[in-house]
Protein backbone atom coordinates (compact mmCIF):
# COMPACT_ATOMS: atom_id res chain seq x y z
CA UNK A 1 0.00 0.00 0.00
CA UNK A 2 2.81 2.39 0.89
CA UNK A 3 4.58 1.58 -2.39
CA UNK A 4 1.42 2.32 -4.39
CA UNK A 5 0.96 5.63 -2.58
CA UNK A 6 4.55 6.66 -3.26
CA UNK A 7 4.24 5.84 -6.98
CA UNK A 8 1.04 7.85 -7.38
CA UNK A 9 2.36 10.82 -5.42
CA UNK A 10 5.32 11.07 -7.80
CA UNK A 11 2.85 12.17 -10.49
CA UNK A 12 1.66 15.20 -8.50
CA UNK A 13 4.56 17.50 -9.60
CA UNK A 14 3.85 16.48 -13.22
CA UNK A 15 0.17 17.34 -12.70
CA UNK A 16 1.05 20.76 -11.29
CA UNK A 17 3.59 21.61 -13.98
CA UNK A 18 1.27 20.49 -16.79
CA UNK A 19 -1.63 22.60 -15.48
CA UNK A 20 0.63 25.65 -15.10
CA UNK A 21 2.01 25.14 -18.60
CA UNK A 22 -1.41 25.05 -20.27
CA UNK A 23 -3.33 27.40 -17.97
CA UNK A 24 -6.63 27.40 -16.13
CA UNK A 25 -8.50 25.60 -18.94
CA UNK A 26 -6.36 22.51 -18.26
CA UNK A 27 -7.50 20.16 -15.49
CA UNK A 28 -5.39 17.26 -14.22
CA UNK A 29 -6.87 14.36 -12.28
CA UNK A 30 -4.94 11.51 -10.66
CA UNK A 31 -6.84 8.30 -9.85
CA UNK A 32 -6.00 5.49 -7.44
CA UNK A 33 -7.69 2.57 -9.19
CA UNK A 34 -7.16 0.25 -6.24
CA UNK A 35 -9.99 2.23 -4.65
CA UNK A 36 -12.54 2.41 -7.51
CA UNK A 37 -15.40 3.84 -5.46
CA UNK A 38 -13.30 6.90 -4.49
CA UNK A 39 -10.49 6.82 -7.04
CA UNK A 40 -9.79 10.57 -7.37
CA UNK A 41 -6.86 11.44 -5.08
CA UNK A 42 -5.61 14.70 -6.63
CA UNK A 43 -6.94 17.45 -8.91
CA UNK A 44 -5.70 20.74 -10.35
CA UNK A 45 -8.04 23.28 -11.97
CA UNK A 46 -11.02 21.10 -11.11
CA UNK A 47 -13.42 23.86 -12.18
CA UNK A 48 -13.07 22.44 -15.70
CA UNK A 49 -15.18 19.32 -15.00
CA UNK A 50 -15.91 19.68 -11.30
CA UNK A 51 -13.93 16.59 -10.33
CA UNK A 52 -13.45 16.29 -6.57
CA UNK A 53 -11.13 14.19 -4.44
CA UNK A 54 -13.04 11.14 -3.28
CA UNK A 55 -15.15 10.77 -6.43
CA UNK A 56 -14.99 7.74 -8.72
CA UNK A 57 -13.79 7.47 -12.33
CA UNK A 58 -16.23 8.11 -15.20
CA UNK A 59 -14.89 7.36 -18.68
CA UNK A 60 -12.22 4.74 -18.00
CA UNK A 61 -14.04 1.59 -19.13
CA UNK A 62 -16.75 2.84 -21.49
CA UNK A 63 -14.61 5.36 -23.39
CA UNK A 64 -10.91 4.71 -22.81
CA UNK A 65 -10.49 0.93 -22.57
CA UNK A 66 -13.03 0.17 -25.29
CA UNK A 67 -11.57 2.59 -27.81
CA UNK A 68 -9.85 1.10 -30.86
CA UNK A 69 -7.15 3.74 -30.34
CA UNK A 70 -6.28 2.64 -26.81
CA UNK A 71 -2.74 1.26 -26.91
CA UNK A 72 0.41 1.21 -24.80
CA UNK A 73 -1.71 2.09 -21.74
CA UNK A 74 -3.00 5.45 -23.01
CA UNK A 75 -5.72 7.12 -25.04
CA UNK A 76 -5.26 10.71 -26.21
CA UNK A 77 -7.63 13.19 -27.79
CA UNK A 78 -11.03 11.74 -26.94
CA UNK A 79 -13.83 14.19 -26.17
CA UNK A 80 -16.90 14.36 -23.98
CA UNK A 81 -19.48 17.02 -23.16
CA UNK A 82 -20.11 18.35 -19.64
CA UNK A 83 -23.55 18.82 -18.11
CA UNK A 84 -23.38 22.52 -19.03
CA UNK A 85 -22.67 21.59 -22.69
CA UNK A 86 -18.93 22.40 -22.83
CA UNK A 87 -16.67 20.25 -24.99
CA UNK A 88 -13.72 18.69 -23.14
CA UNK A 89 -10.74 17.12 -24.92
CA UNK A 90 -9.00 14.53 -22.78
CA UNK A 91 -6.22 12.02 -22.47
CA UNK A 92 -5.84 9.16 -20.00
CA UNK A 93 -2.63 7.29 -19.21
CA UNK A 94 -2.62 4.26 -16.94
CA UNK A 95 -0.12 4.01 -14.09
CA UNK A 96 1.43 0.66 -13.18
CA UNK A 97 3.38 -0.46 -10.12
CA UNK A 98 6.74 -2.24 -10.17
CA UNK A 99 4.93 -5.56 -10.79
CA UNK A 100 3.21 -4.07 -13.86
CA UNK A 101 -0.19 -4.08 -12.16
CA UNK A 102 -2.45 -1.14 -13.04
CA UNK A 103 -2.86 0.99 -9.92
CA UNK A 104 -3.86 4.40 -11.21
CA UNK A 105 -4.59 6.80 -14.06
CA UNK A 106 -3.27 10.23 -15.02
CA UNK A 107 -5.95 12.25 -16.81
CA UNK A 108 -5.75 15.57 -18.63
CA UNK A 109 -9.03 17.38 -19.35
CA UNK A 110 -8.84 20.51 -21.52
CA UNK A 111 -11.81 22.83 -21.99
CA UNK A 112 -11.87 23.47 -25.76
CA UNK A 113 -15.34 25.02 -25.91
CA UNK A 114 -13.99 28.46 -26.94
CA UNK A 115 -11.88 26.87 -29.69
CA UNK A 116 -14.84 24.78 -30.75
CA UNK A 117 -16.99 27.89 -31.16
CA UNK A 118 -14.25 29.64 -33.17
CA UNK A 119 -13.99 26.59 -35.43
CA UNK A 120 -17.74 26.62 -36.02
CA UNK A 121 -17.58 30.33 -36.88
CA UNK A 122 -14.73 29.74 -39.34
CA UNK A 123 -16.58 26.85 -40.96
CA UNK A 124 -19.53 29.19 -41.52
CA UNK A 125 -17.47 31.70 -43.52
CA UNK A 126 -14.71 29.54 -44.99
CA UNK A 127 -15.81 26.75 -47.36
CA UNK A 128 -14.31 23.35 -46.68
CA UNK A 129 -13.00 21.52 -49.77
CA UNK A 130 -14.63 18.18 -50.48
CA UNK A 131 -11.87 15.63 -50.22
CA UNK A 132 -14.17 12.63 -50.33
CA UNK A 133 -14.99 10.18 -47.61
CA UNK A 134 -11.96 8.67 -45.96
CA UNK A 135 -12.10 5.04 -45.06
CA UNK A 136 -11.48 4.55 -41.38
CA UNK A 137 -8.57 2.29 -40.66
CA UNK A 138 -9.65 -0.31 -38.16
CA UNK A 139 -7.16 -1.42 -35.59
CA UNK A 140 -7.62 -4.25 -33.16
CA UNK A 141 -7.59 -3.17 -29.52
CA UNK A 142 -5.14 -4.70 -27.12
CA UNK A 143 -7.79 -7.19 -26.06
CA UNK A 144 -5.77 -9.15 -23.53
CA UNK A 145 -4.44 -6.00 -21.86
CA UNK A 146 -7.92 -4.46 -21.64
CA UNK A 147 -9.45 -7.64 -20.22
CA UNK A 148 -6.69 -7.81 -17.63
CA UNK A 149 -7.32 -4.20 -16.58
CA UNK A 150 -11.09 -4.67 -16.31
CA UNK A 151 -10.60 -7.94 -14.40
CA UNK A 152 -8.42 -6.02 -11.97
CA UNK A 153 -11.10 -3.36 -11.53
CA UNK A 154 -13.78 -6.01 -10.91
CA UNK A 155 -11.65 -7.76 -8.31
CA UNK A 156 -10.78 -4.46 -6.61
CA UNK A 157 -14.38 -3.23 -6.51
CA UNK A 158 -15.68 -6.48 -5.02
CA UNK A 159 -12.72 -6.95 -2.70
CA UNK A 160 -13.22 -3.46 -1.26
CA UNK A 161 -16.96 -3.93 -0.70
CA UNK A 162 -17.92 -7.58 -0.35
CA UNK A 163 -18.14 -9.38 3.00
CA UNK A 164 -19.51 -12.78 4.15
CA UNK A 165 -22.75 -11.32 5.55
CA UNK A 166 -23.44 -9.18 2.47
CA UNK A 167 -27.15 -8.43 2.12
CA UNK A 168 -29.15 -8.37 -1.09
CA UNK A 169 -29.45 -4.57 -1.27
CA UNK A 170 -25.66 -4.27 -0.86
CA UNK A 171 -25.12 -6.60 -3.81
CA UNK A 172 -27.63 -4.64 -5.90
CA UNK A 173 -25.80 -1.40 -5.06
CA UNK A 174 -22.48 -2.98 -6.03
CA UNK A 175 -23.95 -4.15 -9.35
CA UNK A 176 -25.39 -0.65 -9.92
CA UNK A 177 -21.97 0.94 -9.37
CA UNK A 178 -20.28 -1.44 -11.81
CA UNK A 179 -23.04 -0.90 -14.37
CA UNK A 180 -22.61 2.88 -14.13
CA UNK A 181 -18.87 2.52 -14.71
CA UNK A 182 -19.35 0.44 -17.86
CA UNK A 183 -18.01 -2.80 -16.42
CA UNK A 184 -20.81 -4.90 -17.93
CA UNK A 185 -20.15 -3.61 -21.42
CA UNK A 186 -17.07 -5.84 -21.43
CA UNK A 187 -17.52 -9.41 -22.66
CA UNK A 188 -17.49 -12.01 -19.89
CA UNK A 189 -17.78 -9.49 -17.07
CA UNK A 190 -21.14 -10.79 -15.81
CA UNK A 191 -19.70 -14.29 -15.40
CA UNK A 192 -16.73 -12.94 -13.45
CA UNK A 193 -18.86 -10.76 -11.18
CA UNK A 194 -21.31 -13.58 -10.53
CA UNK A 195 -18.47 -15.95 -9.64
CA UNK A 196 -16.78 -13.48 -7.27
CA UNK A 197 -20.06 -12.60 -5.53
CA UNK A 198 -21.09 -16.25 -5.27
CA UNK A 199 -24.34 -15.74 -7.18
CA UNK A 200 -25.65 -16.93 -10.54
CA UNK A 201 -25.57 -15.06 -13.83
CA UNK A 202 -29.36 -15.06 -13.76
CA UNK A 203 -29.25 -13.22 -10.44
CA UNK A 204 -26.90 -10.60 -11.85
CA UNK A 205 -29.22 -10.07 -14.81
CA UNK A 206 -32.21 -9.77 -12.47
CA UNK A 207 -30.36 -7.14 -10.41
CA UNK A 208 -29.58 -5.22 -13.61
CA UNK A 209 -33.23 -5.37 -14.66
CA UNK A 210 -34.27 -4.11 -11.22
CA UNK A 211 -31.79 -1.22 -11.44
CA UNK A 212 -33.00 -0.33 -14.95
CA UNK A 213 -36.66 -0.39 -13.86
CA UNK A 214 -35.96 1.84 -10.86
CA UNK A 215 -34.07 4.34 -13.01
CA UNK A 216 -37.04 4.54 -15.37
Amino acid sequence: MEERKQILQKYIPLAKSTSEMFGHHCEIVIHDLTNPHASVIFTVNNHVTGREVGQSFDHLVSTVLQSKDFKEDYLAGYTFVTEDKRTIRSSTTLIRDFNQKVIGAFCINFDVEALHQIQQLMNTFLPTPDVGEEKEEKRSPEVENVEEIVDGLIHQIIQNSAHPAMKRHEKVELIRFMDEKGIFSMKGSIDKVADLLGISKVTVYSYLDEIKNKSN
